[in-house]
């Protein structure tokens, strides 16, 4: 245990950008540029759209769905950067389609809809949940509650309720494993993906979630670092896309390697790291992951087994894991975090119809790397 001096206890957040020299101004340009490209582009680089006159929708370009994930996603990068209407617009959109009011997965969001608002899916996607809770948290810190759906802080304690409760009347199962505070895959499974693992949003659950709620979610910020101890690799740092609970890769359907989704462990540990320093680990995971891709180039980047070994397989989003490793240097102390921010600075937005996930990390790993990505709380 580190002494607390995250950002949470200092009010400050580093803006890595700066220390390595880029010009303030310019860094504040390419946030509000990026903003402008994925949300007011043209069709060709924007991955929001308005949908009459209260709506709006995230679209994965390379699925041609809308995801609980996305939305999500977008509504935290709302609220971050201050677009009360786009975060309200995609707000309704998820209550009005993916929310499910009956059946098994009631309480839940539809991971996967089409744009119209019509169901792909009646399965829900545990990280969007997460997502969704903290980002209307501090839509609720950061703008006040309005009139339901726009309440934000009920909405987000009714969802952490049902995350943790559900099934509990026999109908349904939880998102979290209620004896080892572990977030699963989809809620009837029982296994994990470590990229779901987001302990500095749990810490904050404890915070503000139902007063009943608040201890389960301080015990599961401790699982949950505990976990990602377990399941990534000593040596690499490489975690894989799904994992048992032991932390052990779950390959039983090819998930178990460092692909897409694992990208994302990176920059959770970083902004962990920024926000609370619960645990120098951290430090020592985000030197790990960046030492492993020191001597490989973006378009080089492949699917991998945890212990390093390298997959015929491209990357299919080689800028966002080139994102989320820049943004480990916000707990990297190793010689590679400048270079990996470097790379990152360097690098441009993503085209073509894979951008949707790649411009989303990137945008995110902005935010963290420039001191934009922030905890918000209550007047």
């Amino acid at each position: 245990m580190t002494e607390n001096k995250g950002a949470f206890h200092t009010g400050e957040y580093r803006n890595v950008l700066e220390e390595y020299g880029y010009d303030p101004v310019q860094i504040q340009e390419r946030l509000a540029d990026t903003w402008r490209v994925l949300f007011e582009g043209d069709e060709e680089t924007r991955i929001y759209h308005d949908q009459g006159e209260e709506l709006g929708y995230m679209l994965d370009t390379g699925n041609l769905d809308v995801r609980s994930e996305g939305m999500s996603y977008g509504m935290m990068m709302a609220v971050q950067l201050g677009h009360k209407e786009v975060f309200d617009r995609l707000w309704r959109w998820t209550k009005r389609y993916m929310y499910m009011e009956t059946g098994e997965n009631s309480g839940y969001f539809a991971w996967s809809c089409n744009p119209d608002g019509s169901r792909l899916s009646n399965g829900p996607a545990p990280d969007g949940e997460e997502f969704f809770a903290m980002a209307l948290l501090f839509a609720s810190h950061r703008w006040g509650d309005g009139e339901a759906p726009l309440n934000y802080a009920t909405q987000a304690r009714d969802l952490l309720r049902t995350c943790i409760h559900k099934g509990e009347d026999g109908i349904g199962y939880p998102m979290w494993n209620p004896q080892n505070k572990l977030i699963k895959f989809v809620p009837n499974c029982e296994y994990s993906d470590p990229s779901y693992h987001l302990p500095h949003f749990y810490e904050l659950f404890a915070l503000w979630a139902y007063p009943e709620d608040r201890q389960f979610w301080k015990e599961a910020a401790e699982a949950s670092r505990d976990y990602l101890r377990m399941a990534c690799h000593p040596v690499t740092g490489l975690a894989p896309e799904y994992a048992f609970y032991d932390g052990t890769p779950n390959n039983e359907r090819g998930y178990g390697h460092f692909y897409s989704d694992s990208y994302r462990v990176a920059a959770n540990i970083g902004l962990d790291w920024e926000w609370f320093r619960e645990d120098h680990w951290a430090c020592e995971e985000a030197n790990r992951i960046q030492a492993f891709f020191a001597d490989k180039q973006p378009d080089d980047y492949r699917r991998y087994a945890i212990d390093g070994e390298a997959f015929e397989e491209k990357s299919l989003h080689p800028v966002g894991l080139l994102s989320t490793n820049a943004a480990a240097s916000l707990a990297a102390t190793g010689d590679n975090a400048r270079k990996c921010v470097e790379l990152f600075w360097n690098t441009p937005l993503r085209t073509g119809v894979r951008r949707y996930y790649d411009n989303c990390l990137y945008l995110f790993a902005l935010l963290a790397l420039s001191g934009n990505y922030k905890i918000w709380t209550p007047e």
